[in-house]
């Protein structure tokens, strides 16, 4: 099904990884297609609740994009590049199935941004994150300069961007760039044992949360205005009715997504 990552799906959960441990991962054509392909197939796919997204190896998440593929790029060939990028990511971001980032090693540059693509992030001890662009003379081109100031505030992001800088996982922990550090050996079952929470949750209303929550940072939309109508929405859901009834019969719920 893909070129590029290897894939298995347990109980719900979708690990997805990328597989080019000799390039450190990097991102190049066919790593896009791939994640455009198992993006869709997340989405569609009624057994897959929810997704891992990680690196190949102990070294690398994902350590940049493949620069091999920059040579000879024109200004239009380049911004069709990183519309491209940029369009993959967002359709990340707005999976209404959480999408958890399992970052092992290098985080960098393109690599990064995948990382904060996703909904949340858990970084081994021997993770490091940054945007090195400027010392290819370049800028991050898949949301890197939006999404790493939302996450961690204009001050920080401008730092780490203009002095292409790299942080430890503790380092982006404190700035609230990750929600947990663990050994790599604990990695994929601290992503998965809290899929694994998530997943027993009305899959509507999470949807709907992630939705809603994007919305803060949409300027086309007003994020107030949006979790009134997700609200609203819930109500007409079967998992709505199941989740209240379980409540006040004192038992556990069963959700359907419906």
């Amino acid at each position: 099904m893909y070129t590029t990552l290897a894939s298995q799906l347990n109980d719900g959960i979708y690990i997805l990884t990328i597989n080019r441990p000799e390039k450190l991962n990097a991102l190049n054509r066919d790593v896009f297609t791939d994640l455009d392909t198992a993006v869709k197939e997340i989405n569609s796919n009624p057994a897959i609740k929810s997704a891992i997204i990680t690196g190949a190896g102990t070294k690398a998440f994902v350590a940049g994009a493949d620069i091999s593929e920059f040579g000879g790029l024109d200004i239009t060939a380049a911004m069709a590049l990183a519309k491209r990028g940029q369009d993959i990511f967002l359709d990340i971001e707005n999976s209404p199935k959480p999408i958890i980032a399992a970052v092992n090693g290098f985080a960098l540059g393109g690599g990064c941004e995948l990382a904060m693509a996703c909904h949340f992030r858990i970084a081994s001890d021997n993770a490091k994150f940054g945007q090195p662009e400027v010392n290819l003379g370049l800028i991050p081109g898949y949301g890197g300069t939006q999404r790493l100031t939302q996450l961690i505030g204009k001050g920080r992001a401008i730092e780490l961007l203009i002095s292409a800088a790299m942080i430890d996982a503790n380092t982006a922990l404190q700035y609230g760039l990750v929600n947990y550090v663990v050994s790599q050996a604990e990695l994929i079952d601290k992503a998965t044992a809290i899929l694994q929470l998530i997943n027993t949750k009305a899959p509507i209303a999470v949807g709907k949360c992630i939705e809603a929550a994007n919305a803060v940072f949409d300027e086309g939309k007003n994020g107030f205005a949006e979790e009134v109508k997700a609200f609203g929405a819930c109500f007409a859901t079967d998992d709505m009715k199941e989740g209240t009834t379980a409540f006040l019969e004192k038992r556990k719920a069963v959700f359907t997504g419906k």
